[in-house]
């Protein structure tokens, strides 16, 4: 059966390639993006937040399949804590009531595994408590810091924790809804090609992220495994951050994690 599935970041990357799958296996895709899209909105500011959610509600009709976030951004800025975070939560949030009115629904993010890198504590802690002034504001003193890197790690480490909060409240798994992340290691997309292009930055991302299994994964990689938690088939898995990483999770982190 045909189902609806909302995609942010459906114009390139990961949600190019999710969408390009669920549109060739005769699914409805809403995508959201800057441009090119569905619904054209920026989930970095509020107004932006709010009208991906209100034309994703009326073009689906106010009931939805599947939801997820794939927008992002990978700046070391203060921008990843507006979009990374705040976007995505706003948006599955948002959506969240058109997916309680279908028979399975489904949902997911995209993480990252710079989520388990070094973080700034204050920007986490105000991103989970959904205090977004704060959490900007601690954003920009790591920036003026020097430690502007950890403004994405941040944004993705408060999006991991906030799936396993949400996931098991009477909202979420209370309606029926898994709610699950896949956290990548180094993707090839066109928001990482710059990476592959300096010489000095190629270095260093080989250092953070070692992928030992297979080196570094195609977009669709990661769409196919956020194409099955989204599916009907996954009855029972939820609040799981799923790394398709290559080996670098358990190469960081070693064995006692688990």
């Amino acid at each position: 059966m045909a189902r609806t599935i909302a995609v942010s970041g459906s114009g390139s990357g990961i949600g190019k390639a999710l969408a390009g799958m669920l549109r060739d296996a005769g699914d409805t895709v809403i995508g959201i993006d800057l441009r090119d899209a569905e619904v054209c909105a920026d989930l970095a500011g509020p107004e932006g937040r709010s009208r991906a959610v209100a034309e994703t509600l009326d073009l689906s009709g106010g009931t939805l399949d599947g939801v997820v976030a794939c927008a992002g951004v990978s700046e070391f800025t203060v921008l990843p804590v507006k979009v990374n975070y705040f976007g995505a939560v706003a948006l599955l949030d948002g959506l969240r009531p058109a997916l309680a009115r279908a028979g399975a629904p489904r949902a997911a993010v995209v993480g990252s595994i710079s989520g388990t890198h070094p973080v700034d504590d204050a920007v986490v802690r105000a991103c989970l408590d959904g205090d977004e002034a704060a959490a900007l504001e601690a954003a920009g003193k790591a920036v003026e810091a020097g430690a502007g890197n950890r403004t994405y790690s941040s944004s993705k480490a408060a999006l991991a924790q906030w799936v396993r909060c949400a996931c098991v409240t009477p909202e979420w798994a209370g309606e029926g809804i898994p709610l699950n992340a896949i956290a990548p290691g180094v993707v090839r997309t066109p928001m990482s090609e710059p990476l592959f292009a300096d010489e000095a930055m190629f270095k260093v991302m080989n250092e953070a992220v070692p992928m030992p299994l297979n080196g570094y994964a195609g977009a669709g990689v990661i769409a196919e495994a956020l194409r099955w938690l989204i599916s009907p088939v996954n009855t029972h898995m939820t609040g799981q951050i799923i790394y398709v990483d290559g080996g670098a999770e358990p190469t960081l982190r070693g064995p006692g994690v688990f």
